[in-house]
């Protein structure tokens, strides 16, 4: 009996990365003829990572993990957009208009978790582009990593501008429990005219720290990042301090910090944007980030602030 040919057929496997990568230095983002397009406008690319923990050097953590590449948060001032560059997509539109998918990522981490070599350090996720993504809700990539890490007892941390993360309470609750566990929710200022300039796609800041609120009072050791602090838009003393408060208010467990850098991509693209967007600022951007740090004076001088205003509440 003849066995009809599709009935085994699972489809062409999803391309890495780095394959994806080739097909858009070859022929542009248009030739991502399989990414998904929803109703965001975005275009969702599925690909298989080969790993799901990635090292770093330099940061207060070893290991990272992101279930995706790009966000349609689409901040101007994000310091991934120059991540996107590295797989020849531009860190401009396509940043937050072409997200890469990682379908594999929560096997692939379980096979990680399991090997011998692995000592459970720290895996911090979200560091480089939003877990909580309004995709996210499709996919659910975050909450299955999250419930690997659990099952692993192994220390997290977590950072997200995505109210989402409230739909994993449980997951975290659990991890929590199990091990060390930290929520971060990026709000860098309460002020609705900063928000609506620097963070197009992001849910409101009070939302946000709703979502802290909720996540302290399950039992998660949830605080607020006011990171990145914008000079010339969120640098303003009674911004600063005006987030802490909210931030207090809103129980808070700890609150952290950081002037922007700029570089690479990410350097391109904001001042372009500050350009059209904001012309009488770029001399003075222009002197103060020589470098991709703002002056060390200039960053004390804003932490102080924030400091003052920590000891105030």
């Amino acid at each position: 009996m003849e066995i009809a040919p599709l009935l085994f057929d699972l489809g062409r496997p999803k391309p890495t990365t780095r394959q994806i990568a080739d097909l858009v230095k070859a022929g542009g983002a248009d030739a991502l003829t399989e990414a998904i397009r929803r109703a965001d406008a975005a275009r969702y690319q599925e690909v298989q990572c080969r790993s799901a923990l990635n090292s770093v050097k330099g940061m207060p953590f070893k290991w990272t993990l992101n279930p995706y590449r790009g966000c349609t948060h689409g901040c101007h001032y994000c310091y991934a957009r120059r991540y996107h560059a590295q797989f020849e997509l531009g860190a401009d539109d396509e940043f937050a208009s072409v997200i890469l998918v990682k379908t594999n990522l929560v096997e692939v981490l379980r096979r990680e978790l399991r090997k011998p070599l692995w000592t459970g350090e720290l895996v911090a996720i979200g560091t480089a582009t939003d877990c909580y993504q309004p995709i996210e809700g499709s996919y659910r990539l975050t909450r299955g990593a999250l419930e690997v890490l659990c099952e692993f007892s192994n220390p997290t941390s977590v950072v997200t501008k995505g109210p989402m993360i409230v739909r994993d309470t449980d997951v975290l609750v659990d991890l929590s429990a199990r091990t060390e566990c930290s929520v971060c929710v990026s709000v860098p200022c309460v002020d609705e005219d900063v928000w609506r300039s620097l963070e197009p796609g992001t849910a409101h800041p009070m939302q946000r720290l709703r979502a802290v609120r909720e996540l302290v009072h399950a039992g998660v050791y949830a605080g607020v990042l006011m990171s990145p602090i914008v000079p010339g838009f969120s640098s303003r003393p009674a911004l600063l301090e005006r987030t802490v408060k909210a931030a207090v208010d809103h129980g808070a467990r700890f609150i952290g910090s950081n002037v922007m850098h700029l570089e690479g991509g990410t350097r391109d693209h904001f001042m372009r944007w500050l350009e059209s967007e904001r012309p009488e600022l770029v001399d003075g951007y222009r002197q103060l980030y020589t470098t991709k740090y703002a002056p060390t004076a200039y960053r004390e001088k804003v932490r102080s602030v924030i400091q003052h205003a920590k000891c105030k509440m």
